[in-house]
């Protein structure tokens, strides 16, 4: 099975939406973007949501201090980290609770997403000044390249017209969505059931 993750969530009712659809993973988005949340905002919908829904924060080179404090207030599970963090950075937020480390495929460090110590790696799209939430397709062959040690989440461009393909060509662990099941920059839920949808049947087939 393909896990899905549905991200920039800012409201409660949307979040229940997708945890009831049938999304894995919810995040909260705490780095500059028009979906970010204060970490108060994402407390109250973390705390409503059900026990088998993972939550994760999204950071963009935040003191680490920062991240630990977060996810412990939020009551998050899974500290996603998109800008330069360090292995050494990573290693310590592991200690605490799970690391998704994210790679865009331009970055310098994407040769070295092997050696991180982390539970998975998510692969987004390069954009000059963006961190993710591109809304951007890439090549996904680039993830043959990678020597899967751990698990590989896609992320970029998805929406429930590509996703299937995605599954079908690359072999994933993951996927990530957040522009991919909006409408005018706001959670759509018929998107968000299309995309979680179109997951699920490929995952079966």
């Amino acid at each position: 099975m393909v896990w899905i993750k549905i991200c920039g969530m800012t409201d409660l009712k949307t979040a229940l939406y997708s945890a009831e659809a049938g999304a894995d993973a919810l995040g909260f988005v705490f780095a500059p973007s028009i979906r970010r949340i204060t970490p108060e905002a994402a407390r109250l919908i973390s705390l409503e949501l059900p026990p088998k829904v993972l939550k994760a924060g999204v950071f963009v080179n935040s003191p680490i201090g920062e991240v630990l404090q977060i996810v412990e207030f939020c009551r998050l599970d899974i500290a996603q980290l998109h800008g330069g963090e360090s292995q050494e950075y990573c290693r310590q937020v592991n200690r605490h609770c799970k690391v998704i480390k994210a790679f865009n495929v331009q970055s310098p460090l994407f040769s070295l997403i092997d050696a991180y110590p982390v539970d998975a790696v998510l692969v987004d799209t390069f954009l000059p000044g963006k961190a993710g939430g591109t809304g951007k397709v890439f090549d996904w062959k680039i993830l043959e390249s990678i020597n899967r040690t751990k698990p590989v989440i896609l992320a970029g461009g998805l929406n429930h017209s590509n996703v299937k393909e995605a599954v079908l060509s690359v072999r994933l662990d993951g996927v990530d969505v957040s522009s991919g099941v909006e409408t005018d920059k706001k959670k759509d839920p018929v998107k968000i059931m299309q995309f979680i949808n179109s997951v699920k049947e490929v995952s079966h087939s």
